[in-house]
This record gives structure tokens, C-alpha cells and sequence, in this order.
């Protein structure tokens, strides 16, 4: 094969000649779903994974409510098993990132770091990324005490204090698991109730590491090297203090990553992607599944069933255009 010298030179993505049936973008719950349904289809779909596999789920230590785990199962291996299933059946993966897409004519085109691709039709399930605090001291001690993964990070911290920032069934699921290695999991919510379910409250209640300070926000990250504590202040009565700790876990949601989208298929002021019942977005053949149009229920069951759906309706859209 002939090297394409001019490609290497300038460090520009080689063209993929072959044209596509159905390229999926993102590799969490909702687009290895899409994989399987496309490839059991004998679409042969291609996935696109971006720089890790599985998706914000992988990151969670025990995801209790997936049907078919009554004891609840891992979310790496949860990802890990979606990938060898549609594997089976003809999907294939290239461990890539998008950098750009072209929807303005058909067939689309992908851009990644190494190649260009064109394709009929693509599931985008880019998922989200955890949303910042944007406070002084945070980005500078991310990974110096600062985290957004306890799964990742919990290790690091035996017998060490620990707050969790948040209020939801993320802040304390993590916070929990967070117990098994620090001496004390400290949630700080901005108000006097959990947003969380019921099960966890209640486990989180009456687990004796787990404390909580209501009413409150975190202003500052402190320390230099590592963290040392956080300035927090009472939303009611402004009085402000400030808490020693050894790490801070943020878990106040996500953001949808679809930037890379945005005026290409239309989405709402907060970046979710607009898409119908059968996954289509404004733009025929380009289709979304997961996190990247669901603002409201972000469950990995769900994510997963938008993604089979998204890849049904790809299959259609190819039929009737063949």
C-alpha cells in the first residue's frame, strides 16, 4: 500500500475510502446499545469510542438497577460485556477522537485525529462530562484532592476525610463507596433535602461515616500542594467557614457534549440535541441516543434502549434511501 506522504507531512487525517453504512460516535451505554442493534442489522457498524470506553457509567463502582444484575454489577464490566456483544455480531471499534463533522452534504463526514470518514448515517451518543464548580482553587488541585470520580480516586484516600459536593443519587453513590476507604464522607448540599432516591438516603443515613452539612456551598478549594480544606458559605445566612479536608468529590451533574454539534443539528440553550420518539434530529440520517438529548431521566437502562432505538431507525433510514 502506498503511503499518502503529503497526510503525514502535514499531519492532516488520512482519507478512509470506504463509505460507511452507520458510524456511532461515543462508546458509553447508549452507543455500544446502537452498535449492537446496527450490527445485528449487518450494518457492520463502525464506533467511534473517543478516549475511553463505556461512558460515565464505567465509572461507577455498582449500578444496582440494570435489569438482568439482581446483585448489581460493575459499570466497567457492565461496558466491558455491551462491547464483546455487539462485537459478536460485526461491530467495530477505533479507539479515536471526532475533531470535526460535516452534515451539509451527504454522505457525512467524520473527522478524527488520524482519519476522515464518510458515512450514510450516524448515532451520535457523546455522552456528558461532570459539570465544574468554577471556584478558586479547583483547577489547580484537580488531581491533587480534587476529583470527579470516586471509583477513580477513592484509593488514594484511606482513613483520610473527605467531602462530597451534591445532592443527588451520583453524589451519593460515590460518597457511599467513598466510605470503605475514608475515615469520614462529608456531603454539602445547597439545600436542607437530598435530591437523591429514597434507598440511598437511606443507606447513606445510616451509614456512620456519612455526615452532612445543609444549606451550604463551597467558595474555595484551599491548599497549595494538595487540598487542605474548603471555604464554605450558608445560602441562608451568608456566614462563611471554613472546613478542613483532605479531598473534595464533585458530583453536581453533567453537561452533554455536543459543542462539536451545535449548528449542525438543533439543540436547546443548555446543548441537549432535539430529537424526536425515533431518535432523529432535525437533520435525515443523523440520529442521537443517551445523554446527548435526555435531560431528564439519565439512567444507563435508558441511554441504552435510546440507542437501540436510534440504531433501528438508522437501519430504516438506510432501507428507504438505499
Amino acid at each position: 500500500m502506498e503511503l499518502n506522504l503529503t497526510n503525514l507531512q502535514t499531519n492532516q487525517p488520512q482519507s478512509h475510502t470506504k463509505i460507511e453504512d452507520v458510524i456511532v460516535l461515543g462508546a458509553g451505554p447508549a452507543g455500544l446499545s446502537a452498535a449492537l442493534y446496527a450490527a445485528r442489522a449487518e450494518l457492520s457498524p463502525l464506533v467511534l469510542t473517543g478516549m475511553s470506553l463505556g461512558g460515565q457509567a464505567s465509572l461507577t463502582h455498582s449500578i444496582e438497577n440494570y435489569p438482568g444484575f439482581p446483585d448489581g454489577v460493575g459499570g466497567s464490566e457492565l461496558g466491558e460485556l455491551f462491547q464483546k456483544q455487539a462485537e459478536r455480531f460485526g461491530a467495530r471499534y477505533e479507539y479515536d477522537s471526532v475533531t470535526d463533522v460535516d452534515f451539509s452534504k451527504h454522505p457525512f463526514i467524520i473527522k478524527t485525529y488520524s482519519q476522515e470518514f464518510k458515512t450514510r448515517s450516524v448515532i451520535i451518543s457523546t455522552g456528558a462530562s461532570p459539570n465544574l464548580l468554577n471556584i478558586p482553587g479547583e483547577k489547580s488541585l484537580t488531581g491533587r484532592g480534587v476529583s470527579y470520580c470516586g471509583t477513580c480516586d477513592g484509593w488514594f484516600f484511606k482513613e483520610k476525610k473527605v467531602v462530597v459536593v451534591g445532592g443527588g443519587d451520583s453524589a451519593l453513590e460515590e460518597g457511599l463507596f467513598l466510605t470503605r476507604f475514608a475515615s469520614s464522607v462529608t456531603v454539602i448540599h445547597r439545600r436542607d433535602q437530598l435530591r437523591a432516591g429514597k434507598i440511598l438516603q437511606t443507606r447513606a443515613a445510616d451509614n456512620p461515616k456519612m455526615n452532612f452539612i445543609w444549606n451550604s456551598v463551597v467558595k474555595e478549594i484551599q491548599g497549595e500542594a494538595a487540598v487542605t480544606g474548603v471555604v464554605l458559605e450558608n445560602v441562608l445566612t451568608g456566614e462563611q467557614s471554613v472546613f478542613p479536608t483532605d479531598g473534595v468529590f464533585v458530583f453536581i451533574g453533567h453537561t452533554p457534549n455536543t459543542e462539536m454539534f451545535r449548528n449542525k443539528v438543533d439543540m436547546d440553550e443548555h446543548g441537549y440535541i432535539f430529537a424526536n420518539s425515533k431518535m432523529e434530529t432535525s437533520r435525515p440520517g443523523i440520529f442521537a441516543a443517551g445523554e446527548v438529548m435526555d435531560s431528564t431521566f439519565k439512567q444507563v437502562v435508558v441511554s441504552a434502549g435510546m440507542g437501540a432505538a436510534a440504531a433501528i431507525q438508522a437501519t430504516r433510514f438506510l432501507e428507504e434511501n438505499e
